[in-house]
């Protein structure tokens, strides 16, 4: 009797201690979200000219576009996809407030995405929504003034994810009845997933919650949601891969770029300083801040890819 009250007693104290961890997990992750936002380029200028569209039936299939300011003809298009874990997060409170007065100064049009969300959307269906919303931009281009034949799409987190599965995995602008010949290069920004299995091994035990959420537990499915093994020929042409000090981001965008160049595709990556959920914050919202580290070094990089 003592020895299986003891025992009830250790297995209630284990029991609570899952609980415990599973509940300090969902704190981490909304702190994590709220790092994100907190801040969200508040103290940048406004960009002028904002038109709102959808691409899509669902209210989620929703983009911000702001024109490039003193453009003498039509004018390449950065298109953004926030982060949030496949989950959370909107072109409202995720863009970082940098990008859009910064690059519609230098003479891009820039478009910043909202997508259908997990779980009520599945992964793949986000990479469709970023295809979908890049159509409905090209098929308005002379509206909008934006040049076909310049684009880049960048993301943030989750949005690195999916831009460079977009940029390494044709069959979703195929869907849309597009190809890599639409895309003039990505740009992900602090991701840590590109190699799925890789991430749900290795990566921080407080995203393990998210990871199964978003890729399941499907061996298959969660390498053809990763952007480092579909990165054999072809990609996009050009990858500037950018991350902050976080050692799961830095070998996951280590191994993007090494498969990248593997597969024949021209790939940079440059890191700055910043750590933990601070500098992955930090590197979303002041991307566009001239005093920010990485913002000359994308600035050079769009104007290489950008020039005719």
């Amino acid at each position: 009797m003592k020895k299986a009250a003891i025992l009830s007693a250790a297995a209630l104290a284990l029991l609570a201690g899952t609980v415990a961890e599973a509940q300090q997990g969902r704190l981490r992750e909304r702190l994590k979200e709220r790092m994100a936002q907190r801040h969200n380029g508040s103290d940048a200028p406004k960009a002028e000219g904002k038109q709102t569209l959808a691409y899509g039936r669902d209210p989620l299939q929703r983009l911000d576009v702001y024109p490039a300011q003193n453009a003498k003809g039509p004018a390449p298009l950065v298109l953004f996809v926030h982060g949030g874990g496949w989950k959370r997060g909107s072109k409202d409170n995720a863009d970082g407030g940098w990008k859009a007065p910064h690059y519609t100064q230098a003479g891009y049009v820039y478009a910043s995405i909202n997508y259908r969300l997990v779980p009520e959307a599945t992964v793949e269906q986000q990479g469709a929504d970023i295809a979908a919303a890049l159509k409905m931009l090209l098929a308005r281009a002379d509206a909008l003034g934006i040049d076909r034949n310049r684009v880049v799409l960048m993301g943030h987190s989750a949005g690195a994810h999916l831009v460079s599965l977009v940029g390494t995995d044709e069959r979703y602008l195929k869907d849309a009845g597009l190809s890599f010949r639409a895309v003039s290069g990505v740009l992900p920004i602090d991701g840590a997933a590109y190699d799925v299995p890789r991430q749900m091994t290795e990566g921080p035990k407080m995203m393990q919650d998210t990871y199964a959420q978003a890729f399941g537990s499907d061996p298959a499915r969660q390498r053809a949601l990763s952007p480092t093994l579909q990165a054999a020929a072809p990609n996009a042409p050009r990858f500037l891969i950018i991350h902050v000090q976080r050692p799961d981001g830095i070998t996951q965008s280590q191994a993007l770029e090494s498969a990248l160049r593997q597969g024949g595709t021209q790939a940079e990556r440059r890191d700055f300083p910043g750590e933990s959920l601070q500098g992955h914050a930090e590197i979303n919202r002041r991307l566009g801040d001239p005093s920010y580290a990485a913002t000359p070094v994308v600035d050079a990089w769009l104007k290489r890819v950008f020039a005719r």
